[in-house]
């Protein structure tokens, strides 16, 4: 679904920050597609009495246009807090039996089940009230959007997923945890959508949505007799909650499908590991994810957020030196590569890559990234030696999709 463009849009949106014993770095592109759909929220302590010590990390996949999920990128986080901490907290002062006031009790965290239950509701109550704008109820805006977030507490991880963008955790140097994708296909999904007078054809609602939960949607949420949560597209996210292991937890990673579709749970753990002990620039190792899904072929829109933990990968200077041993192996096989073009004939970009993936005696290359996680590496060497370089981006679906 959707139009492409002749030539991916490779400009980045960056984030940063630290709080809370975190540090998050995010990177979104909009690539081949003609419109960036994509949003997200970062905030570190929540506007919340008591509540400056969690915070709440999410990415929203739009399709059919961004409206849905631009709003929920500013507002899903309210409804949530409202629904979960909104019976939380304590009244103002309060007078005793002699007329004297004392300090209201500090306010007390929801528990638990109180929070599942409130982002759930959250979901929901943001789903009712944006069918009410007028040009989502029309008509006009068909859009909707998935949502995968994580709540942290000092003590808990809530993941949220509703659709098909995807967290993970890193712990113990493996993937500990992955959220499920909500798929047509999906029995307990394909049941739902069956009992709505829905079908499930070519792995789509209907033949046509390829999530089966979603926020906004609403040409698929209007089944006379059905509740919210029993519609062809459902509003209701899945809620996992996970006791945080200090001494064990790594990094969180929150991404839309761009990303999924090229990267495996595993190879985008090890590479964005392999990265760190590279660099501690969160936007950096933010890029080379997105620029490597670009060159595996992702033709999506791409958001990545990264989350840090205490115990994430620290910067290596054995891992440093041999990535940089790395790239000069690179240059200079691209440099000699080259220098024997007048002989026959100047090779293209795929070409150069295409003998470089065959280089037994190469250097090892990052797990999970591969030689297209050197791609812009080997670019800069090659734009700077190529004397019939193109500037029209004749030519860029090939040379990019690598």
């Amino acid at each position: 679904m959707g139009a492409f463009l002749d030539k991916p849009k490779t400009e980045k949106h960056n984030s940063h920050g630290e709080g809370n014993g975190l540090h998050y770095g995010l990177s979104s592109m909009q690539g081949w597609r003609v419109e960036m759909e994509d949003a997200h929220t970062a905030v570190l302590g929540l506007p919340a009495p008591g509540m400056t010590d969690w915070s709440f990390f999410a990415v929203y996949d739009g399709h059919a246009g961004s409206r849905v999920a631009n709003y929920c990128s500013k507002h899903l986080l309210e409804h949530i807090i409202s629904a979960s901490f909104g019976a939380g907290g304590t009244q103002g002062s309060q007078a005793g039996s002699d007329g004297s006031t004392t300090d209201p009790p500090a306010p007390v965290p929801p528990t638990v089940e109180a929070v599942k239950s409130g982002i759930r509701t959250g979901f929901l109550r943001i789903d009712e009230h944006m069918r009410s704008f007028s040009d989502l109820r029309n008509g006009m805006d068909r859009s909707g959007s998935t949502v995968v977030g994580i709540l942290l507490s000092p003590d808990h991880f809530f993941f949220i997923n509703c659709g098909d963008s995807r967290a993970v955790l890193y712990r113990n140097s493996h993937v500990c945890f992955s959220t499920l994708d909500h798929k047509p296909c999906n029995p307990r999904e394909r049941e739902r959508i069956q009992n709505a007078g829905g079908s499930v054809m070519i792995q789509r609602v209907n033949g046509s949505l390829a999530v089966s939960r979603a926020l906004g949607d609403y040409d698929y949420k209007c089944v006379d007799g059905k509740g919210p949560t029993e519609q062809l597209v459902s509003p209701e996210p899945t809620v996992f909650e996970m006791v945080r292991a200090p001494e064990q937890d790594q990094f969180v990673i929150l991404a839309c499908d761009g990303i999924w579709d090229v990267m495996s749970n595993e190879e985008l753990c090890e590479f964005v590991k392999s990265r760190l002990e590279v660099s501690d620039d969160l936007e950096r190792v933010c890029n080379e994810v997105v620029d490597t899904c670009l060159h595996k072929g992702s033709r999506d829109n791409m958001s990545v957020v990264l989350v840090c933990l205490p115990n994430a990968p620290k910067v290596s200077e054995e891992a440093v030196r041999k990535d940089a041993e790395l790239n000069t192996y690179l240059e200079t096989q691209v440099e000699e590569m080259l220098s024997r073009s007048e002989e026959d004939g100047f090779p293209d970009l795929v070409t150069v890559m295409r003998n470089l993936s065959t280089d037994s005696g190469m250097p090892t290359l990052p797990p999970g990234g591969g030689l297209a996680s050197k791609r812009n590496v080997i670019e800069a060497v090659y734009n700077r030696l190529n004397p019939y370089r193109e500037e029209d981006g004749s030519g860029a679906e090939l040379e990019y999709h690598w």
